[in-house]
């Protein structure tokens, strides 16, 4: 059985753009994520119609994208990224909407978040590469 030297290309081509809308979707979904925390702290207990009704829909919209991404991520590799882009946007964010303060510490616990998910995406790359030459 001899293998087809253009057919290998196209499938490294095929998981690498699958893998590239995976993060796509992510990053996206992650946007929501950062919007339903922000939101949440605008509902009063969801005593607010205009806010709550925003929570709601940043909460599906964000599930329903990472949803999405986690079809060629990682689930582990996924959510934990996912979170960790919601958790330091909703910091910055918040500091810049709400007045919250911004402290030393946040800023290395937002590189050591930054690296891990920087870490975990270059690991899923070479996953993605290995998988692709087997």
């Amino acid at each position: 059985m001899s293998a087809d030297p253009t057919s290998a290309g196209s499938t490294s081509d095929s998981t690498s753009n699958s893998s590239s809308k995976g993060w796509a979707w992510l990053l996206f979904s992650s946007l929501f994520e950062i919007t339903f925390a922000l939101s949440t702290n605008a509902t009063d207990g969801f005593t607010q119609l205009w806010p709550s009704l925003l929570t709601a829909a940043a909460a599906s919209c964000g599930i329903f994208t990472l949803s999405q991404a986690l079809k060629t991520i990682d689930v582990g590799v996924g959510y934990t990224v996912w979170s960790g882009i919601g958790g330091v946007g909703t910091v910055v964010f918040g500091t810049i909407i709400y007045d919250e303060p911004m402290t030393v510490w946040k800023v290395v616990a937002f590189i050591l978040i930054i690296g891990g998910a920087l870490g975990l995406r270059i690991s899923d790359n070479v996953a993605a590469k290995k998988a692709a030459v087997v």
